[in-house]
């Protein structure tokens, strides 16, 4: 089975695929501000995709200009991800990913990362 192109989530600047290697890889849109309802959505679309299974998730986050109070309650909430890699390019995605981490209560082992393949051992590790 091949891998198949990333979804757009009903037009919230995001895009989800689940590739061949099991990972799910959701993708925001640069220069994002994520919203309560942004990651509500883009969790829902993660749980329907996982249809009950549970795989690891590598989220490129690069970029992102802001996560709001209700995402990161969102992002705390239990989903379909096994380990969870945050992945950007600055030290501001890294502000932002450690302000994330350090504040909420995540359910399962997150961890951000600068460069894609290390974040990919790493969820390939779990």
């Amino acid at each position: 089975m091949g891998e198949l192109p990333p979804d757009e989530i009903d037009g919230i600047g995001a895009t989800l695929a689940l590739g061949a290697d099991s990972i799910l890889r959701l993708r925001w849109e640069r220069g994002i501000s994520i919203a309560e309802e942004d990651a509500r959505r883009a969790m829902d679309r993660v749980n329907d995709l996982c249809d009950g299974a549970r795989h690891p998730m590598l989220v490129d986050m690069a970029t992102t200009k802001a996560v709001s109070r209700g995402a990161r309650t969102v992002f705390g909430l239990p989903c379909s991800a096994s380990r969870i890699a945050l992945l950007g390019a600055s030290q501001v995605d890294k502000v932002i990913a450690n302000f994330i981490l350090g504040v909420s209560s995540l359910p399962c082992p997150t961890k951000f990362f600068t460069s894609e393949p290390a974040a990919l051992v790493w969820l390939k590790e779990g």
